[in-house]
């Protein structure tokens, strides 16, 4: 049994929910003779790899469904061996290239030039291209986003990229001025109260507009996570109640404790155990980003108006620092010693005031 998220997740672009121009744009773009390298962009949740897929189908028609989980063999100038995994069917490659690291550039250069050199079986009945889809293009080092500029130029008779990014901004403007971009918006809170709401009807279920309501407010505007979080709020109480909690995930309530953790005391020791507590984030797959956004919303909210535009100007330093560099855990650790300096000064300059 599929979860909701994927089993909901429409299949074709006269499907979507929401951000149907943007659909039909997409429609016509398949439908017209050429079909340029495109980069897709937008916040985590908002629909991005749905669209893609959905692009996929519109093209190559339902074998495009038809995938097969692959293990490619990589060999690095030092003839050291390693291996990254691919999904793929008989028209298109899907890979996450920054999954090899220090090592992206070979993995770009090497898949780009494997698949551009197979042709399609019939290319009167097919498109004479295949597709190489590369997810989370703005993790890559600049080395491999400049080989990646220079083989999507050299091998654009046989295959399309499909570029899949959250943020535009680290992408060199090389590959952007290569790329018809498009911009996948969050969905907003009523989109997803009636995508909820669909889910529902589909399920047999009735939800009530508040709690669907406090559920969208609770996601971010992730379109997943909202999805998610209704399946644990029904299986943790169904009928559904307006007065109910909503089943928030565990790294979110742990990421509530490592910011009363930073609150309750500054000292070398306390920092070393947030330490801890955000190594413990970051091995179970929680993006940085997504770290440093929700310590900040949690450090903020119980800190002193006064201080609030202090530690946003500190956060907005270190994660930006965290963008350019390599070792994530020295500037999120950074981020923490400086906030405790702030705050104990602040809690001196009080007390002081009070005695």
């Amino acid at each position: 049994m599929s979860l909701w998220a994927d089993k909901y997740r429409p299949n074709s672009l006269q499907k979507v929910d929401y951000h149907q121009d943007q659909a039909q744009h997409l429609t016509n773009l398949v439908n017209q003779g050429d079909f340029p390298h495109l980069l897709f962009y937008g916040p985590n949740g908002a629909g991005k790899k749905t669209r893609i897929l959905a692009l996929l189908r519109q093209l190559y028609g339902p074998g495009v469904e038809r995938l097969r989980t692959e293990h490619m063999n990589f060999m690095t100038p030092s003839n050291k061996k390693f291996e990254i995994m691919t999904v793929a069917s008989n028209y298109h490659i899907e890979v996450n290239a920054s999954d090899a690291g220090m090592y992206d550039r070979i993995v770009v250069m090497e898949l780009i030039k494997t698949v551009a050199q197979t042709h399609q079986l019939d290319s009167t009945k097919q498109r004479h291209f295949k597709v190489i889809l590369l997810t989370e293009v703005d993790r890559l080092t600049k080395e491999a986003q400049q080989a990646l500029r220079r083989t999507m130029e050299k091998y654009m008779a046989t295959c399309r990229i499909i570029l899949c990014a959250n943020s535009i901004g680290q992408v060199i403007p090389a590959i952007r001025s290569r790329c018809l971009a498009v911009r996948v918006p969050a969905p907003t809170h009523e989109d997803i109260c009636k995508i909820l709401k669909t889910i529902c009807k589909k399920e047999g279920l009735t939800l009530p507009d508040e709690l669907a309501l406090i559920i969208s407010q609770n996601c971010e505007r992730n379109l997943r996570r909202a999805i998610l979080m209704l399946e644990a709020s029904k299986v943790k109480q169904y009928p559904f109640d307006v007065k109910q909690s909503v089943v928030v995930p565990d790294w979110q309530l742990y990421i509530g404790d490592t910011a009363k953790q930073i609150l309750s005391q500054q000292t070398p020791g306390k920092l070393l155990e947030v330490r801890s507590m955000l190594y413990e984030l970051i091995v179970h797959g929680i993006p940085t980003n997504v770290i440093f956004k929700f310590l900040l919303k949690e450090l903020v909210k119980n800190c002193d108006i006064s201080l609030k535009h202090d530690i946003v100007e500190i956060a907005s330093f270190y994660e930006h620092s965290l963008l350019k560099g390599n070792k994530t855990m020295f500037h999120l650790e950074a981020f923490v010693a400086k906030f405790m300096l702030l705050y104990s000064k602040f809690m001196e300059e009080s007390l002081n005031g009070i005695f």
